[in-house]
């Protein structure tokens, strides 16, 4: 299989040490807006590198990883679709949810599937939780809670341009319950604090905060996120049901601390980045997309799945600012 990966930035770079290992993937091209990054990746993973998205697309491949700037995210799904190539493309799908919905019609009729990147539809807690619902031996859910707390704020340039808590840290969030539930989300009320760096309020944006969804069948969902949790990334997931309650996440390296005396729990070393808590995640969902590729199975993420995580988090924000509960239907466009 020829693969090629549009954009070596963070991600990107992770992407393509995970795709160069995969048995299914014979050959990576390679290509990066910035002089010289494609190059140099390439010698490392012996991968081949081109000077621009043009080239890569015209370079025989089987499909296409996107981890460019989310501003690109449009105008590369577009071209990768349009060359009838199956696409990954990291969240989100455009920087303004209704930009994203406007893609997914757009390419919603072409017969090329799109995955978007939700790792945690790949991580084995989050999975397992899915299964033991769908199994009935949790019985009718009547409380979810999911859990992203960063350890520290991103960079200012980076929180400037993200859209805000909601739609860079909390949509995983929401995308995960959707998933999980198999159910959808109606009306969403979300209030948030600052109690850290100024320049988080002078954006305009919440440091810290909850939200509260009520889901299609009355379930409730309720969400916490911050970007000040000192002793590491902490993501988790609980399913509480009428027979049963189970959670993801709760494990060696979960960076909490239990004062209760006499107890060890947990005694691992603290994830202290996202990309630890979720590396095999990230590589079972690259792997999903050879399969994809191959035409195996369906996209397990696709437009429709993260554009509907996206309102959701259009809702939140719309939420905090008006400080009422926001039905996801008045934000959708």
């Amino acid at each position: 299989m020829r693969i090629g990966l549009i954009g070596l930035g963070r991600i990107g770079a992770f992407h393509a040490q995970t795709l160069s290992g995969l048995p299914t993937v014979d050959t990576l091209v390679v290509t990066d807006a910035v002089p010289g990054r494609a190059a140099d990746i390439a010698g490392k993973l012996d991968a081949h590198a081109v000077d621009s998205v043009a080239e890569l697309l015209d370079a025989g491949l089987d499909g296409v990883v996107i981890a460019a700037a989310t501003d690109a995210h449009p105008a590369l799904l577009e071209a990768a679709v349009e060359a009838g190539l199956p696409v990954f493309c990291e969240k989100p799908v455009a920087a303004d949810t209704a930009e994203a919905a406007r893609t997914a019609r757009h390419l919603a009729d072409r017969g090329v599937p799109v995955q978007i990147g939700y790792p945690r539809r790949f991580d084995a807690g989050f999975v397992a939780a899915r299964e033991a619902l769908r199994s009935g031996a949790l019985g009718w859910l009547h409380t979810v809670r999911s859990t992203t707390l960063d350890p520290a704020p991103p960079p200012r340039d980076y929180a400037a341009v993200s859209g805000g808590i909601f739609r860079d840290c909390g949509v995983h969030d929401f995308d995960a319950v959707r998933w999980v539930t198999g159910r959808e989300v109606v009306e969403v009320y979300a209030t948030g604090g600052n109690r850290g760096e100024e320049w988080i309020r002078d954006l305009g944006d919440a440091d810290s905060a909850a939200t509260v969804l009520t889901m299609d069948d009355g379930t409730l969902a309720v969400v916490s996120n911050t970007r000040y949790n000192a002793r590491g990334y902490d993501v988790r997931l609980e399913l509480h049901g009428s027979r049963d309650s189970v959670a993801a996440g709760l494990e060696d390296k979960l960076p909490l601390r239990s004062v209760e005396p006499g107890t060890a729990f947990p005694s691992g070393v603290p994830h202290t980045f996202f990309m630890d808590r979720f590396a095999d995640a990230f590589r079972a969902e690259l792997a999903a997309f050879t399969e994809v590729v191959r035409g195996d199975r369906p996209s397990p993420c696709t437009l429709t799945d993260a554009v509907e995580s996206s309102w959701v988090a259009e809702a939140a924000t719309t939420s905090l600012r008006e400080h009422r509960p926001v039905r996801v239907e008045e934000v959708r466009r």
